[in-house]
């Protein structure tokens, strides 16, 4: 096949690298410095410098590619998505941006093209794993803990972003949708902080954001569910401070007569702080736990994760779980063993065992690891 990956940031270049062993694969970004990356690891991808909010361009650039990738920042991604689609292309997505991917599934279904979407770690594995056992058993609730963290603890935030780090902030500032007892309801981001322990790793933070996204509405008989974000102990501390003294305001401040977004100037000087370095190391730990009944009697599942930065590959933790749950679901498309045509989150792909089974072989092939207990 060949593939287009648009997006060439840390977990786009990881994508990009891991479809490129069977496929033929382009690259697109807007800005050269993560292309010039990208061919420094592997020469063969092709790049393309194309300005990606141009999406009148799309049925052009994309008329070649018999599939796309999206890994696009959050605040581009619907759109991206969406002129991809109008191009006629199949397409795995991972821009997690905020708006309903399933208000493009009637375009899909008019394109007759099939799309995945959110399929990183978290939401992305998580939705494989609910979506295979809401089929195997009688889900009551379930819980996703997830995080990204550097190995260094270095104050005062104890923390890498190895993405956008607009995208991080707009995780700590978005009401956290969550359901209880059958009722979604919406609570502040960063809020019911608590301490969780997870084996080698120790101590960890946990605090609701709004990661469920498409679950709340393709799992709506399950009366419990929330995801939560971990960090190091101290961390919701110091944003939750930063979130109070307004430094994440989008409304225009004049400073020394230049108008200014307080979120621009705190995204700038975060962006320095919480910037991973290529050979930083850090790791990914997850936890998904399944609660119901099966045969009558109840059932608890757990899922657990932990990955660590590669240094043979000098790819990051996050990358790799973000990225090759992403290329498993492009494995899925091109070997024809997910072919429905609309929108599709993850959840109503892991439904098939066939499809579950592959993703957990795919990554476990990578190094990616999920513990079943």
């Amino acid at each position: 096949m060949k593939i287009a990956v648009l997006g060439a940031g840390m977990v786009g270049r990881a994508i990009a690298l891991d479809l490129s062993e069977k496929h033929s694969v382009v690259a697109f970004d807007k800005f050269p410095q993560p292309l010039s990356l990208l061919q420094q690891r592997k020469k063969e991808i092709a790049t393309r410098q194309e300005d990606l909010e141009q999406y009148a361009a799309y049925p052009s650039w994309l008329a070649e590619f018999d599939l796309v990738v999206t890994a696009v920042p959050g605040f581009m991604g619907y759109k991206t998505l969406e002129a991809v689609i109008h191009a006629g292309k199949p397409v795995v997505d991972i821009s997690f941006f905020p708006e309903d991917a399933l208000a493009l599934d009637q375009l899909a279904r008019e394109k007759n093209v099939t799309v995945i979407t959110d399929c990183g770690v978290a939401p992305g594995m998580s939705n494989f794993i609910i979506g295979h056992y809401n089929e195997q058993m009688t889900l009551n609730s379930f819980e996703i803990y997830v995080g990204g963290l550097p190995k260094t603890r270095k104050k005062p935030f104890e923390y890498k972003a190895p993405f956008s780090p607009i995208d991080v902030i707009e995780e700590y500032t978005r009401p956290a949708r969550l359901k209880e007892n059958g009722r979604i309801v919406v609570k502040p981001a960063l809020s019911e902080r608590h301490l969780m322990e997870f084996g080698e790793i120790g101590t960890l933070e946990a605090f609701n954001t709004d990661g469920l996204r498409s679950l709340l509405f393709t799992m709506p008989h399950i009366p419990d569910q929330k995801e939560q974000t971990l960090r190091y102990p101290g961390h919701v501390e110091l944003i939750q401070a930063l979130k109070a003294s307004g430094f994440f305001s989008e409304e225009t401040l004049t400073v020394n007569g230049q108008a200014i977004r307080p979120i621009d100037f705190s995204s700038s000087v975060l962006f320095r702080e919480w910037k991973l370095g290529p050979e930083d190391e850090e790791f990914t730990v997850m936890r998904v736990i399944l609660h119901g009944e099966k045969d009558g009697q109840p059932k608890t599942v757990t899922y657990d994760m932990l990955d660590r930065y590669d240094p043979a590959t000098k790819i990051s933790s996050m990358s790799r779980t973000t990225g090759y749950t992403c290329t498993a679901a492009v494995g899925l498309i091109a070997e024809g063993l997910f072919t429905g045509k609309g929108v599709f989150p993850p959840e109503r792909v892991g439904n098939k065992n066939e499809c579950f089974a592959y993703v957990l072989r795919h990554l476990a092939a990578r190094g990616v690891v999920w513990r079943k207990s």
